[in-house]
């Protein structure tokens, strides 16, 4: 089941794709409808709920109000080796906050005076309350999953050992453009995951080769803090960043950024440098 914050010639509402078609849900939004629907979405339920046709629906930010956001840096083989660091025994994690979100096809406005760098992600959405959960249940509460480029200003990144300054500039984070329930895909298995600038691709992995992950990453970080349906865990990115290569690159104005994870969809970004 593919799920969607639309928005139509009324305004915006949570939706499910039926063919071709986005049919209208009750609720304005993801966000909403993974807080209401208890300790699990009944992906047969909500089928049940599908209403009209929504016309000309386009999706926008799926999830506004996450309660969480949790982010896994050095995730993958590849990007540890190319920062030279060794295979973590324990998930390397910070926060982003609400803020941090933009939608799948808005355009960047970042600060030109930061080194701004890119991250395909594969995100997490929690379907069900999460404590102290051992991995089955981990697994089990699993919501459904979307795309995310946690766009980094390295300069700021770098200033402390702290992430945070570097992460959590507002609306640098797109994700969408749709959740895809885990009865769907399955990015254990293995999900091809890239990144491409105007078209060149700077990133290409596999899902299987994240070193945690989803289930481990929502028990491990369950342990410390509840997770509630509607909280997006990022899992990581794949080697190629522009910080690591030679000379570093990053993103210039008017570069279009596509983010993709096959079977789930394609963010379609552009940069805009502000004064």
């Amino acid at each position: 089941m593919r799920l969607a914050t639309v928005m139509g010639s009324t305004g915006t509402t949570a939706a499910v794709l039926d063919g071709t078609d986005w049919r209208a849900l009750p609720a304005p939004d993801l966000s909403a409808l993974f807080a209401g629907a208890g300790e699990a979405l009944d992906p047969a339920a909500v089928a049940g709920q599908a209403g009209v046709v929504v016309p000309d629906a386009v999706p926008v930010l799926p999830l506004p109000r996450p309660g969480k956001i949790l982010c896994c840096g050095l995730n993958y083989g590849e990007h540890i080796a190319e920062t030279g660091r060794e295979l973590p025994r324990f998930p390397t994690l910070f926060a982003k906050f609400a803020d941090t979100l933009t939608g799948p096809t808005d355009d960047l406005h970042l600060d030109p005076s930061a080194e701004w760098d890119w991250e395909a992600e594969l995100a997490v959405v929690v379907g069900r309350t999460l404590h102290r959960a051992d991995r089955a249940t981990a697994a089990a509460g699993i919501g459904g999953w979307t795309v995310a480029n946690d766009l980094s200003a390295r300069d700021w990144q770098r200033r402390t050992l702290q992430w945070l300054q570097g992460k959590a500039w507002d609306a640098t984070t797109p994700v969408g453009p749709v959740v895809v329930t885990p009865d769907e895909v399955d990015p254990t298995a293995g999900l091809a995951i890239s990144c491409r600038i105007n078209g060149e691709e700077v990133q290409r992995d596999s899902t299987a080769t994240l070193v945690f992950d989803a289930a481990e990453l929502l028990a491990y970080v369950s342990t410390f803090t509840v997770l509630r349906p509607g909280d997006l865990v990022l899992t990581g990115t794949p080697g190629g960043v522009g910080m690591t290569r030679t000379p570093p690159r990053f993103l210039a104005d008017g570069d279009v950024l596509e983010t993709e994870i096959d079977g789930i969809g394609t963010l379609r970004n552009t940069v805009r440098l502000r004064a």
